[in-house]
């Protein structure tokens, strides 16, 4: 499938691995780097938030979550604004030096609030920087017998920089210091020059090979709301919108894991590279999976892998608050996994098959905004129920939202493709 794909689409899919790369270096490397004493917490822990005690977990977990929240809130008026001017490449590498930047103030902060800001600061960038690129996907498709192919080779590229980014930033951390003609290169410091050295191997990628296709004026219009109830059928949800909530949901499942180390360690008394090896097994088997998934929808239609995959998430969440072993632990998340590969890339591309010309950076901001938010309350949700409960609550949350997401895609989501089976029908949208 690769070799059928178009070059741009590669390039943009190479540059997001470089760009992903580096920052999930920063999820590891930032809390590290808080926890060191090199950043001054100004007597922040021990103070109080809203009856709850401030410790140091919480301040990293903002840190973490601010990225998420600014990033998803940013693109539906970055997308919308990248429709109206058609200038995508700009877009995506105004954001590429907007992260580099951050990644470059790191290593000179010392207050944790100018952390924050740095972190906000790189969210800014990748609001301009995703729904640009995710719109150029979808408008490199020549037809829609091939936007499922190319989300998931752009998705497989992506995916590859942010499973493989956490391995490498723990590897750099771990031999530091390094020894340079200026002196000694700290780990941390190493590490955060790999993130800024992302972003720039990403600048140069799209501005060597990428360009903004030829397009009609668009239609955005001033108004940044989302439209929730479908047009043609008064009552009806509209099937963007309702991908928009089932990738929330996905993406909160996939955030439930990892802030949940200790006491799943603790369960399954397992060290820490059995975890490391189950936290990465939903991301190979999306690296795996996504080409193939994504070319299978352009022929056999979006909605049955949709379908397939929550109706294979809703028990894989499930299992992990309930399993008592590393390897069953390892099966439900490799299952996950799974069921994650049959929505990405099919729910981007339908989403592409509903966008009017000139309009796909607001559609698909629908998504890649919902999937940003879903990463993002997915650890303080985790925190939050297992405080409240014990360990299986926030998975059985977590199974309930697939459950809920799998009833509302077989509901409200049409499929936008014509298939064997009624190849006389219009595709959703055009009717």
């Amino acid at each position: 499938m690769i070799g059928d794909t178009d070059g741009r689409v590669i390039a943009l899919g190479l540059a997001r691995m470089a760009d992903a790369l580096g920052n999930s270096f920063l999820i590891i490397v930032l809390p590290l780097y808080i926890a060191s004493g090199q950043v001054s917490l100004g007597g922040l822990v021990g103070g109080d938030l809203f009856g709850v005690a401030v410790g140091e977990e919480l301040l990293i977990g903002f840190v973490l979550s601010l990225f998420g929240f600014v990033n998803s809130f940013g693109q539906p008026f970055t997308g919308r604004l990248s429709d109206r001017l058609g200038k995508r490449k700009s877009f995506v590498l105004f954001g590429l030096v907007l992260f580099a930047i951050g990644s470059v103030a790191y290593p000179f902060l010392t207050d944790y609030w100018a952390v924050l800001v740095a972190r906000g600061f790189q969210g800014i960038g990748a609001a301009f920087t995703v729904p640009a690129t995710v719109a150029l996907v979808n408008d490199y498709a020549r037809s829609d017998s091939e936007r499922g192919g190319n989300f998931g080779v752009f998705n497989t590229f992506r995916l590859i920089g942010f499973g493989f980014g956490p391995i490498v930033a723990g590897v750099v951390i771990r031999f530091g210091p390094y020894p340079t003609p200026f002196g000694l290169l700290s780990g941390f410091d190493a590490a955060f020059g790999v993130a800024v050295a992302g972003a720039i191997v990403s600048f140069l990628l799209v501005y060597a090979v990428v360009n903004d296709p030829p397009t009609l004026d668009a239609e955005a219009g001033d108004d940044l709301s989302v439209r929730i109830l479908e047009r043609s059928g008064p009552g009806r949800f509209d099937s963007v919108f309702v991908l928009g909530v089932a990738t929330f949901f996905m993406a909160m499942t996939i955030a439930l894991f990892a802030p949940l180390e200790a006491p799943i360690r603790a369960r399954l008394n397992e060290g820490t590279f059995l975890f490391s090896v189950q936290f990465a097994a939903v991301v190979i088997a999306n690296v795996l999976l996504q080409i193939p998934i994504g070319s299978a929808s352009d022929t056999y239609g979006r909605r049955p892998f949709l379908l397939a995959g929550f109706v294979i998430l809703v028990p894989a969440v499930f299992a992990q608050g309930v399993v008592s072993t590393p390897l069953t632990m390892l099966v439900a998340r490799l299952l996950q996994g799974v069921a994650v590969a049959l929505v990405f890339a099919p729910s981007l591309a339908l989403a592409g098959d509903l966008a009017r010309e000139g309009q796909s950076g607001s559609t698909l901001s629908v998504l890649t905004m919902a999937f940003g938010l879903g990463v993002a309350v997915g650890p303080l949700t985790a925190g939050f129920l297992y405080n409240a409960g014990r360990l299986s609550t926030p998975f059985t949350f977590g199974a309930v939202a697939a459950l809920v997401a799998l009833v509302l895609v077989y509901t409200q989501v049409r499929e936008s493709l014509p298939t064997d089976a009624d190849s006389g029908a219009t595709p959703l949208g055009e009717d």
